[in-house]
C-alpha cells in the first residue's frame, strides 16, 4: 500500500512541478516579492473556496474545481518553503524588492532544485507520518482534510505575528508540510481527473 501511495505523490507532485515551471516560464519567480503573510493568505484564499465550494456541492461560478485549488496550495507552500530556506542559493524577497532587476538573474536550475527538495523532504515525512498513523488519511472526509488546511494557515498566522517564536509547537515548515500532504491525500481520495486520469 505504501508503494501506491508513493507512486501517487510522485504523480501529483510532477503534475504540480511541471505547473510551477510553467508559470516561472510565463511570469518569472515574481512570487518572490510576497511576504510570508501574504503567502499565507494566498493558502487561505484557495482553501476558503475550497470550503465554500464544498458547502455548495461544487456549484461555481469559474470552472475550477477544488482540485485546482489543492494543487495551488502546494505550489504556494513550497514557495514560502523555499523563501524560508536561507540556504537555497537564491536571493531573498527584500533584496529582489529593493533591486527588482535580481528576479532576471534569479538561475532556473537552481530554483527548480530548490523546489524538488523541499518536495523530497515533505515526502520523507509523508513516509514516516503515514507508517505512525497507519493510513488514517483514508478514513477521513475530504471537509476535515480541508479544515485541517484552513487550522494550519490560522497557526502559521498566529506564529508569523510572534515573530516566528514557538514555545512548545512546531514552526511554520512544520505546517506547511503538513498542508501539502493533507492536499495530496485530497486529490488522491478525490480521484482527481486533473492528474490522475489520462
Amino acid at each position: 500500500m505504501e508503494n501506491q501511495l508513493l507512486m501517487q505523490f510522485d504523480r501529483i507532485q510532477d503534475y504540480c512541478f511541471q505547473l510551477f515551471r510553467d508559470k516561472n516560464g510565463d511570469y518569472g519567480p515574481t512570487w518572490f516579492l510576497y511576504r510570508f503573510q501574504s503567502l499565507n493568505d494566498e493558502i487561505w484564499r484557495k482553501a476558503k473556496r475550497i470550503r465554500t465550494l464544498e458547502e455548495h456541492e461544487d456549484r461555481a461560478c469559474i470552472p475550477e474545481g477544488r482540485d485546482v485549488e489543492y494543487v495551488g496550495i502546494i505550489n504556494y507552500c513550497v514557495m514560502f518553503l523555499i523563501k524560508l530556506d536561507s540556504n537555497s542559493g537564491l536571493p531573498s524577497g527584500d533584496d529582489i524588492a529593493e533591486n527588482l532587476e535580481m528576479l532576471d538573474e534569479v538561475d532556473e536550475q537552481t530554483l527548480f532544485e530548490a523546489y524538488q527538495a523541499q518536495m523530497a523532504r515533505v515526502r520523507e515525512l509523508l513516509i514516516k507520518k503515514n507508517t505512525d498513523y497507519g493510513d488514517a488519511w483514508k478514513s477521513m472526509s475530504l471537509t476535515s482534510m480541508t479544515d485541517q488546511v484552513i487550522i494550519r494557515v490560522y497557526r502559521i498566522r498566529k506564529i508569523l505575528q510572534n515573530k516566528g517564536k514557538c514555545t512548545v509547537s512546531e514552526g511554520v515548515a512544520a505546517q506547511l508540510h503538513d498542508i501539502i500532504n493533507y492536499c495530496v491525500f485530497a486529490l488522491i481520495k478525490m480521484d482527481s481527473g486533473l492528474i490522475f486520469q489520462g
